[in-house]
């Protein structure tokens, strides 16, 4: 902790035994009741930290996933954030791409290639890629197996990312083995 967050540790820390210091005082005769509020308060107080901080993974297990209506045929729901996300098994392992037309390769963060078993620190970042964060190295892989759905392509080129990715990219090298992808009322539909 920095000196910033000591201090306002340090003040927060006076202001609440202020405010602990005040209700004693006005609350002398009634110390039991005093002692259920401040009980009901942190119960609330908990639970709002608590919804806080499971919030993520509570989004993620009610967001919609994509559906596979027919043969070639995937439709993905846009996100509360506005971005299509899928769910590709990458070499048996389940990963979660952001739909990302304006990358050029499937990209894989450094802990999903982790995940797939490709062991990133032993991968040669060589190549260069142009993000909106500046340049990052990559290192240029082919995965034996990727599967969305019922459908499964060998030998996938792809790309790790050297830098710090939250997470990984659906780019064109991918997408581009569908004949068509359409983006209309909410939905983006992937048909090969």
């Amino acid at each position: 902790m920095d000196g910033q967050g000591i201090g306002q540790l340090a003040y927060l820390g006076l202001l609440g035994a202020a405010l602990v210091g005040y209700m004693v005082v006005s609350h002398r005769g009634q110390l039991g009741k005093m002692a259920q509020n401040a009980a009901l308060w942190a119960l609330i107080f908990v639970g709002v930290i608590a919804v806080v901080g499971l919030w993520p993974g509570v989004r993620d297990q009610v967001a919609p996933r994509q559906s596979f209506v027919g043969e070639g045929r995937i439709e993905v729901p846009q996100s509360f954030d506005g971005h299509y996300r899928m769910v590709l098994d990458i070499e048996g392992t389940p990963v979660t791409f952001i739909v990302d037309t304006g990358a050029s390769d499937m990209v894989l963060s450094r802990s999903d290639a982790q995940r797939a078993g490709l062991r990133p620190e032993t991968l040669a970042y060589t190549h260069q890629a142009q993000t909106a964060n500046g340049r990052v190295p990559i290192a240029r892989v082919v995965l034996d197996e990727v599967r969305l759905g019922g459908l499964a392509d060998r030998n996938v080129p792809a790309s790790v990312n050297g830098g710090e990715m939250d997470v990984s990219l659906l780019g064109m090298s991918y997408l581009s083995q569908f004949g068509r992808l359409e983006i209309e009322g909410g939905r983006l539909t992937l048909i090969r």
